[in-house]
């Protein structure tokens, strides 16, 4: 493992701003009832902003409210109750176990299946530590299951 060396260098940055760009034609509530209404429709914090993105020009909803997206969801009473990260693993786990109940011999899957858990694992002490998920909050397999048929 060579830490010396400079990887991933070849991204665009986003320009340094601290208002809201010239061309944006919305104010700070209009914003916000935006991503209110994105957010009852049922789409995700990341998915919300891909959508103000392209469809409506707002780059960043932090440079237009002040807020961040999140923020904004948890005051209007829109946040969800795992954070979007832990539950795209959650998903990806049931889909492993899934294929692994199909195809029981398949040791890569297996082990990809370890590598998630850890993760979630990982990811699950982190959110506690922080006070995003409650202090018993156990993952379970069945109880992900339930939790991601639940939500689609």
């Amino acid at each position: 493992m060579n830490k010396k060396r400079a990887r991933g260098t070849s991204h665009s940055t986003r320009p340094v701003r601290t208002g809201p760009p010239k061309w944006n034609r919305f104010s700070k509530e209009e914003a916000e009832l935006l991503v209110e209404e994105l957010a009852k429709k049922g789409y995700p914090p990341s998915m919300i902003g891909i959508i103000l993105r392209d469809q409506y020009g707002i780059p960043l909803i932090k440079q237009v409210t002040g807020k961040k997206l999140t923020q904004i969801l948890k005051e209007r009473g829109l946040q969800q109750e795992i954070p979007e990260d832990l539950f795209n693993l959650l998903r990806r786990a049931v889909n492993v176990r899934r294929h692994l109940n199909e195809h029981p011999r398949d040791k890569s899957a297996k082990r990809g299946l370890e590598e998630i858990e850890s993760k979630i694992r990982r990811l699950v002490d982190y959110y506690k530590s922080v006070g995003k998920l409650p202090k018993e909050w156990v993952y379970d397999p069945a109880k992900a299951e339930l939790l991601v048929a639940g939500s689609v």
